[in-house]
């Protein structure tokens, strides 16, 4: 008891000149001398707050710098000092760098049902105008006319189908990334022209240049090949097919073909008919387009064509969309159905070895567009 009571009063004892004499003996050269570190150890812990012991523990207090320091780590000190605090992005800025959602057919639409397209609609012929026999004989033998109600609908389909490309706008760099990443498995976004489009079935660096006759309905129609859950097999089967070593074919420029065909059908009424019945426009062609690719990717599979058959393909898979849109939908749905339990494909399996296709600039493609007119109703595509 005795003992505690004598250390106490030495702690409240100790004067201003035993505090001076330890921060004096507190120098640079501390860590050679063992004086320092006795005269600390002779001090009452609760001595240690006191404000000029604590002083003579810090830089300031007598200029005290570590001896020896690299003159190298004292410069990237500086130059980490000087560097700005990194504020976290917040807004559009931050999104844009981000990679991009993807979008659906239905966001996707929403966008072209909203924005003003007057100026292409300006454009459109509805319906292929005939004359003399031709328009009695569609009169008289033809398909039915499209109800009233469903011709806004219509010509809302004919009209996206004037639209071009526009990289600025970005509903149509999300389509086309989302096209890009569906197809390829990657989860970054991509540039928006480049040599990456050839290695889809691009002719070349921007695809814009690709849509020729078709406008950015060929892209909406990629869109939903690849985001619609009931169709998104068979869009990797196509692709499968179209890389293979010898039966290889520019896939998106392919489509972009059926995409014409598929607005030819709409125009010319030939889809009027299940139309009606459906009362739906754009789900019947979005049917017929990937009914009508479905069943060039069978041919192509099962009469081992190249792409040095593929006008005389297109040109007989328009004549067989038009005549029987309805047994090409009907083939649709029996795949469709197929998918869903499970069963073997109609494509069949199909083993791609041997070297990795061509990009389509290597390969002669003859599309829709570059055939001859084989007659004067189907002079037109839009």
């Amino acid at each position: 008891m005795n003992e505690k009571s004598c250390s106490f009063q030495n702690e409240e004892e100790l004067s201003d000149e035993q505090v001076e004499r330890v921060s004096a003996e507190y120098s640079p050269s501390w860590h050679k001398d063992n004086s320092a570190l006795k005269a600390f150890r002779g001090i009452p812990i609760s001595e240690l707050k006191n404000q000029s012991i604590l002083q003579a523990l810090t830089a300031e207090a007598n200029g005290w710098e570590p001896a020896g320091v690299n003159t190298e780590v004292l410069r990237a000190q500086e130059e980490w000092e000087a560097v700005d605090t990194i504020q976290p992005e917040t807004g559009s800025r931050a999104r844009a760098e981000q990679p991009g959602q993807l979008v659906s057919f239905s966001e996707a639409l929403q966008h072209f049902q909203t924005v003003d397209l007057s100026s292409f609609k300006k454009r459109i012929q509805p319906t292929v105008r005939r004359t003399g026999l031709a328009a009695l004989r569609h009169c008289l033998f033809g398909p039915p006319k499209l109800h009233q109600g469903l011709r806004e609908e219509r010509d809302l389909v004919l009209t996206i189908a004037q639209c071009g490309l526009d990289s600025q706008d970005p509903m149509h760099g999300r389509v086309l990334q989302t096209i890009y990443k569906k197809l390829t498995g990657s989860k970054f976004d991509c540039a928006l022209h480049g040599d990456h489009w050839e290695d889809l079935g691009f002719q070349g660096a921007n695809p814009a240049t690709d849509l020729r006759g078709a406008g950015f309905l060929a892209l909406l129609h990629l869109l939903y090949l690849v985001m619609d859950s009931k169709t998104w097999l068979m869009a990797q089967e196509i692709f499968r097919l179209s890389r293979h070593h010898i039966q290889q074919f520019p896939f998106c420029l392919m489509s972009v073909n059926i995409t014409r065909i598929a607005i030819q059908a709409l125009r010319e009424e030939c889809l009027s008919r299940e139309c009606n019945r459906q009362q739906k426009v754009i789900p019947v062609v979005n049917s017929f387009y990937a009914a009508t690719f479905l069943r060039l990717a069978h041919v192509w599979r099962t009469q081992e064509k190249t792409i040095s058959d593929s006008g005389f393909v297109l040109k007989d898979l328009e004549v067989l969309a038009k005549k029987s849109p309805r047994r090409l939908l009907k083939t649709l749905d029996i795949y469709l159905a197929g998918v869903s339990k499970g069963q073997t494909s109609l494509l069949g399996a199909q083993k791609c070895p041997g070297p990795q296709a061509p990009h389509a600039k290597d390969l002669t493609f003859t599309g829709v567009c570059d055939l001859q007119a084989h007659s004067a109703e189907g002079s037109g595509l839009i």
